[in-house]
């Protein structure tokens, strides 16, 4: 079919006289892609940069007519991140972990990335705010608070971490189960689940509760991954999801020690297969160095005595805190290899592909430019025997990879990529090529009708790799894989309309005279300081 655009969207019919025309006759055209999940901003992203001068030696941008130099393997810097993802054919990218203190910082670097539109989660789940008052019942009062807070780091969706175990971090410890009380606040992460949960729905916001889960990268946190999701089961409607689960790969462990370390895919794909009120990204794992960053402050310390690598760890006063630790996957790890496999399983066993999706966490298992990989592996069982045929021999004996036939079609990877994200999102007008979308598109060089099964692996990770043309916002950026047009992206932000009473106000600029080191009314964002703001507005329900 033909494809018509004009000013920026996709259209009916244009002027075939006066129309550029580009013939993909015998390609592939998707939507633009998106990412739900990757840490591609802000204070952790650049303390990753700042440890790893070693990640910025072999993998350089080089400066053309058109685009700036730079540097960077997994942690590129702004610039580069930009022309990658969008010679990949990717349009909209969501970076997922924002210390509202250091939302300043992060809105910089995301105006300082072109060729993307992108929006950034607030860390929500450990604010002292959100403890305090979920601890004392007050719902509608935090959801105030949050509505506040959306509107002054220009955040996007509610983050939640290791609910609970970020604030018992402050105090050199964790919490085990969703029944653990976090120290000082008498509050469980069930409790802070349910309540963001509620509150997420009260403000009518575009995502739904975004989680990585407790127990994240611990032999057996299966059991803790179905638990969450179980929680908020009787929060649904219908069959909208309430709850996403992030980089899921990290929380579908089996096993009680790492010596006897298995896979839950099937475990949390058939319960995913039955239940609508949940979504999945994968997180999976690349052979590869690389730099794991998370607001997870005591996964990355024991990340860190197991490896013995470099390592920060660091507190945001009142909000949440972070860790960062290099690290490499390797194909002959028994670990690393199921790692590696569970993450495909996930995908392969969810049987609808609107309720899992493509990430690698990027960087934590891996840098996004391996996305062509993941989906030659996804879409041929002839990559996956050839990785499989690669990799430790106890990890093989363990994968579930052999006995999945399942190959996922163009269609399907137009969903993992594109459209399942945009719809968990969200964002309306994104991920689909219809009357009115915004004309954010891609083409590929593979004709789906063409492909040697055999070489069908080969044939996709090459198409994938580089974009014939990509098309953001009606104008064509990339041709044969090369920037041909920079542009800015728009920063996609809630704007949450709700009555906030005044004692509200008065109850923020006290605390922060007591608990920040910032003041009230330095604290917000003007609109004016994002390059090109969107602002989504949204009708709470309080």
């Amino acid at each position: 079919m033909d494809i018509a655009i004009k000013n920026g969207k996709i259209v009916k019919k244009v002027n075939a006289k006066k129309a550029k025309i580009i013939d993909a006759l015998g390609m592939t055209v998707m939507p633009g892609g998106v990412d739900i999940h990757s840490h591609i901003a802000g204070a952790e992203v650049n303390s990753g940069r700042l440890l790893r001068p070693e990640d910025h030696v072999n993998d350089v941008e080089v400066k053309t007519a058109l685009t700036r130099s730079g540097v960077g393997y997994s942690i590129p810097s702004t610039f580069t991140t930009g022309y990658r993802y969008s010679r990949m054919g990717y349009t909209t990218i969501m970076n997922p972990s924002m210390p509202p203190l250091e939302a300043r910082h992060t809105h910089e670097e995301l105006d300082d990335t072109p060729m993307v539109d992108k929006a950034t989660y607030p860390l929500l789940g450990d604010w002292w705010f959100v403890l305090e008052h979920l601890r004392d019942d007050l719902i509608e009062e935090c959801a105030a608070h949050i509505a506040w807070m959306m509107t002054a780091t220009k955040g996007y969706a509610i983050k939640i971490v290791n609910p609970g175990g970020l604030e018992s971090w402050s105090f050199g410890r964790n919490v085990q189960n969703l029944d653990d009380p976090v120290p000082n606040f008498n509050v469980t992460p069930r409790e802070i689940l349910r309540g963001l949960c509620k509150i997420n729905k009260l403000l009518n916001l575009p995502h739904t509760i975004h989680v990585h889960t407790n127990n994240l990268g611990k032999p057996g946190n299966y059991v803790t991954a179905l638990e969450t999701m179980k929680c908020v089961e009787d929060l649904a409607e219908g069959n909208r999801p309430v709850i996403h689960i992030t980089h899921c790969q990290f929380c579908a462990y089996k096993g009680s020690d790492w010596r006897t370390l298995s896979s839950g895919a099937e475990e949390i794909a058939k319960y995913v297969n039955h239940h609508d009120h949940v979504t999945l990204d994968m997180g999976q794992v690349i052979f590869t160095d690389t730099t794991t960053m998370t607001a997870d402050g005591p996964f990355q310390y024991g990340l860190y005595n197991l490896t013995g690598n470099k390592w920060v760890n660091h507190d945001v006063e009142t909000e949440t805190t972070s860790g960062i630790v290099p690290f490499r996957y390797k194909r002959k790890s028994s670990v690393h290899a199921t790692q590696w496999s569970i993450g495909l399983e996930l995908a392969l066993l969810v049987k609808d592909p609107w309720k899992i999706y493509m990430t690698t966490d990027h960087p934590n298992g891996g840098p996004f430019t391996a996305y062509p990989k993941i989906i030659a592996w996804l879409m041929s069982q002839v990559a996956r025997k050839k990785t499989l045929s690669k990799i430790s021999k106890r990890a093989r004996r363990k994968s579930l990879l052999p006995s999945i036939d399942r190959e996922f079609s163009f269609y399907e990877i137009a969903v993992v990529t594109r459209a399942g994200q945009a719809k968990a999102l969200g964002l309306t007008q994104k991920g689909h090529l219809g009357i009115g979308a915004d004309a954010d598109v891609a083409v590929f060089n593979v004709n789906p009708e063409q492909v040697d099964a055999s070489k069908k692996y080969k044939t996709v990770r090459r198409a994938f790799k580089k974009a014939v043309y990509t098309i953001k916002g009606g104008e064509i950026v990339v041709k044969d894989g090369q920037i041909v047009k920079p542009v800015f992206g728009k920063t996609f932000w809630i704007d949450v309309k709700t009555s906030l009473p005044m004692e509200v106000n008065d109850d923020l600029k006290r605390k922060f005279r007591e608990y920040w080191t910032v003041e009230y009314e330095n604290y917000p964002i003007p609109e004016s300081f994002l390059h090109v703001p969107a602002q989504i507005s949204v009708k709470a329900e309080i």
